[in-house]
């Protein structure tokens, strides 16, 4: 299996995990790809991939229990890659059920939550997602309305969530909502929860493929023991976006290498006065660019779960990664696209699908310029944000 690789990154590989890179790219290649069109132009995800996607070990394999591989975060990252070569929504519905979903059950639930949840989310017969954002509260979630107030041996949540991955059709919603105390916490709401209610978003010419919802709590009522015990704080649901925005750094990685891919071959085989496109300077231009701000961007992403895999990675640096990565993925598309020409505004050729997801893909899980400000007040320690 080739794939750019300019700076020999497969030589600083393990052997575990360029299987399991090859592992997703062969499901992608035979199992989604005839999938991925007709589910884009429909609107909807084969849901009959996620079960699949579970035996297969995409969701948190960087976990070491409950059915999850005890991978490498580098390997984590490949597999990514792999899936969004495919389509964002192929990577997107992973990161949601295994890097926010599964992530929080694991790092603040009780052991008892643990075998409760975990075999259903990570093995793919159950389905997750992760419920933080809100209609007035995107980049700013610390200032969520939604509430859980507790009566008796039940927490009642009130309030409302929006751009929810598979939030409609989830069996175990894992929710942020402030306390009595004013404090964040995570809860549990479970399929069917009286009280609970979500709608799926229509119109969207972005992610297509991934079911995205709004929903509702009203007097919803959830017992006691669906509270995650050790999710106190902001702190505990940014967690696990660490883990999610690790899996986009590397994910989006693919969708620009399908892209140059796309490119590189059009440029060769498509002439304009007597010879190939990919002879002019401008096109080869573009084709360069590419070939280079996907190297940094593949460097940057193999040091950063390098560095998660030695417990030294901070969040500032994710920022870093996730916004320069995204932005990258999103100029390769726009440039493989222009190549394309006319033929490139159909989906006969991926970049734009690609170029339409990525325009999501760069704003969700902090939006450039969150990142942005994240870096200068680190760099600073000078907190820009609120005005």
């Amino acid at each position: 299996m080739t794939s750019l690789d300019y700076y020999g990154i497969e030589e600083l590989l393990t052997d575990e995990e360029r299987a399991a890179r090859d592992r997703a790219r062969r499901f992608v290649e035979e199992e989604a790809m005839p999938e991925i069109v007709p589910s884009h132009r429909a609107g909807k995800f084969p849901d009959k991939l996620i079960p699949r996607m579970g035996e297969l070990g995409f969701f948190a394999p960087y976990l070491k229990d409950h059915g999850c591989a005890g991978l490498s975060y580098t390997a984590f990252g490949l597999m990514m890659q792999e899936l969004e070569r495919g389509d964002s929504g192929l990577r997107s519905l992973a990161s949601v059920q295994g890097a926010l979903a599964v992530h929080a059950i694991h790092a603040f639930g009780t052991p008892e939550q643990h075998e409760r949840w975990l075999p259903g989310l990570v093995s793919g017969k159950t389905i997750g997602c992760f419920a933080l954002t809100e209609h007035g509260h995107g980049s700013d979630p610390g200032g969520m309305e939604t509430h859980a107030n507790r009566d008796g041996d039940h927490y009642v949540l009130n309030g409302s969530k929006c751009w929810i991955g598979n939030a409609s059709i989830a069996d175990v919603k894992v929710v942020w909502a402030k306390g009595d105390d004013g404090e964040v916490g995570g809860f549990i709401v479970e399929k069917d929860a009286p009280g609970f209610r979500a709608q799926d978003i229509e119109g969207k010419f972005s992610l297509r493929m991934s079911r995205t919802s709004e929903c509702w709590f009203e007097n919803c009522r959830i017992p006691i023991g669906n509270r995650l015990p050790k999710a106190v704080g902001l702190r505990a649901p940014l967690a696990c976006l660490s883990q999610a925005r690790t899996s986009i750094t590397w994910g989006v990685i693919g969708a620009a290498i399908d892209c140059y891919e796309t490119a590189l071959a059009y440029a060769k085989s498509r002439e304009q006065f007597g010879k190939p496109i990919g002879s002019f300077q401008l096109v080869q231009e573009k084709l360069a660019w590419m070939v280079t701000e996907i190297t940094k961007a593949q460097l940057l992403a193999l040091r950063l779960t390098r560095m998660m895999e030695a417990g030294t990675a901070r969040p500032e640096q994710i920022s870093l990664a996730k916004r320069n990565n995204a932005w990258m993925a999103l100029e390769c598309a726009r440039k493989a696209r222009d190549v394309l020409g006319a033929a490139g505004i159909t989906d006969r050729y991926s970049p734009i699908r690609h170029m339409m997801n990525l325009e999501s893909v760069n704003t969700y899980e902090g939006t450039a310029d969150v990142h942005l400000l994240v870096l200068g007040r680190d760099v600073t320690g000078i907190n820009a944000f609120g005005g």
